[in-house]
């Protein structure tokens, strides 16, 4: 009698988990980052960074390639270490004032479960009024419970690469790194909604 029930109950648990839905985590706004560095000239190695990222992300535990995330973050909060330098690329120069699209918006369209803890994730980037597919070759660092906010959390890295001229904003190009190595950092917590 007691094996029968606690198979029957195995067998509800395995099927609650079957049909499980994606659990939705928000983005840690202030803890999520993006660092970008490109040649400047053969001389040294630029880099800049962007804040303000916001998002979602539909995470499947039992099937990976079923998640999904999307995330924006305004032009506006670049920060290069030099104010010269970051009013010149928020200028008509590069991104301008009136850019088509003041943010920078990414969703997902596909994912690639490439390890246990590791995925591409092909998404629409959209960019300086351009939206190109863009693949994000990520890690998943640790999914548990956050030991201050005590609730669900999980953190990813991530990286890519871009062409400066793919986005309208090939200036100076190629003497200044058309190639930008874009590095990726996220927290995001389990929903309340």
């Amino acid at each position: 009698m007691f094996k029968t029930a606690a198979l029957t109950t195995a067998f509800a648990l395995a099927a609650s988990a079957a049909l499980a839905e994606p659990v939705t985590y928000d983005f840690d706004t202030s803890h999520s980052q993006i660092v970008f560095d490109y040649n400047h000239l053969g001389f040294s190695t630029t880099t800049g960074m962007f804040s303000g990222i916001t998002g979602k992300i539909a995470f499947d535990a039992e099937d990976p390639a079923n998640s999904s995330v999307e995330a924006s973050f305004p032009i506006a909060s670049l920060m290069t270490g030099d104010e010269g330098r970051d009013k010149h690329f928020l200028s008509a120069d590069f991104f301008g004032s009136d850019a088509a699209t003041p943010e920078v918006t990414f969703v997902s369209t596909g994912i690639e479960v490439t390890g246990d803890n590791t995925a591409l994730i092909t998404g629409d980037l959209t960019l300086n009024g351009v939206t190109k597919e863009t693949v994000l070759d990520t890690t998943l660092n640790q999914q548990g419970n956050h030991p201050m906010q005590n609730k669900p959390w999980m953190g990813f890295d991530a990286t890519t690469t871009l062409l400066r001229s793919d986005f309208n904003l090939g200036m100076f190009a190629p003497a200044v790194g058309d190639e930008v190595e874009v590095k990726i950092s996220v927290e995001a917590m389990a929903s309340d909604e």
